[in-house]
């Protein structure tokens, strides 16, 4: 991506700067052995991993402690300036698409930097969840150790890997704005696990597309912005979180009915709908037979 004449945004809020490395949590550290039950149980039983993580500091007497108030000065690791200037992209284009496909303001999400645990409107956030969205505060989370586990455990570097993971959680935040997330939620609530889960996967599937379409549309504003390869990377980082994908690294095995985000597979196909159309409209996930 050709980022250099990008603004940057000014919705980023960075609260790193507490030290410690990525799992450090509160007054202590959260074994990796942790992470992993906790993600296990999250990809098989749906169960949020912050319940295992912020059980397991209670028994170990480490309360999450309060984080770094956030700076006010921008940093100036490279970073930081990245996440800025995706940000500000994407606020520029999805402001353009909201006033093309629905004649409205897009109001902007603040975008969050930690570094290993963080207080939020949804409970403690934690950086073994990855990059995330609240829609009670309407902020993305995020933790830039994500993008270094992305390349060296998945495979999956380049910028624009990266800026498709920010975009992702961009799109949660249209959903939410637009009162999809609303929508579900109350549907969720009537639901079985197992179809809870299957809902989950359309909503996740739908962020993927609207990321896809803010490529698109950012590339039509900007012809300069995306270079060859980068769609390709975001392909790939797509394929490379995949449920299936996922549970078989961890597990051994795959259990599809505990799928929240989606296959490889199906990440990808909506992902590239999004950068073949630039079209809110056709990443209707929630009509779709066939995901």
């Amino acid at each position: 991506m050709r980022l250099d004449d990008e603004a940057e945004s000014r919705n980023v809020e960075d609260r790193r700067g507490g030290g410690g490395g990525g799992f450090r949590v509160g007054g202590g550290s959260i074994g990796i052995g942790t992470i992993i039950v906790a993600l296990a149980a999250s990809y098989f039983f749906g169960i949020n991993p912050m319940t295992i993580i912020n059980g397991a500091q209670v028994l170990q007497g480490n309360a999450p402690q309060q984080q770094a108030p956030a700076s006010t000065q921008p940093a100036a690791d490279p970073g930081a300036v990245f996440v800025r200037k995706v940000l500000g992209n994407t606020e520029r284009t999805w402001q353009q698409i909201f006033h093309t496909q629905f004649n409205q303001d897009y109001p902007a999400p603040r975008l969050v930097l930690f570094s290993g645990g963080t207080q939020t409107a949804c409970g403690t956030g934690q950086a073994a969840m990855g990059p995330f969205y609240c829609p009670a505060d309407r902020k993305v989370y995020i933790d830039l150790s994500f993008y270094r586990e992305l390349r060296d455990r998945f495979g999956a570097g380049g910028d624009f890997a990266q800026a498709y993971v920010i975009a992702h959680e961009v799109g949660h935040h249209v959903q939410n704005v637009l009162g999809i997330s609303d929508k579900v939620d109350q549907a969720r609530a009537r639901l079985s696990r197992a179809q809870a889960n299957a809902l989950s996967v359309r909503v996740e599937l739908q962020a993927d597309c609207f990321a896809g379409v803010w490529a698109a549309v950012a590339q039509r504003l900007n012809a300069q912005l995306i270079e060859p390869g980068d769609f390709e990377q975001g392909l790939n980082a797509a394929g490379a979180i995949g449920d299936d994908r996922l549970q078989q690294q961890s597990q051994g095995r795959v259990v599809p009915e505990a799928f929240t985000h989606g296959t490889s597979e199906q990440r990808q196909r909506w992902l590239r709908r999004g950068l073949s159309t630039g079209d809110v409209g056709q990443c209707d996930t929630f009509s779709a037979r066939a995901l």
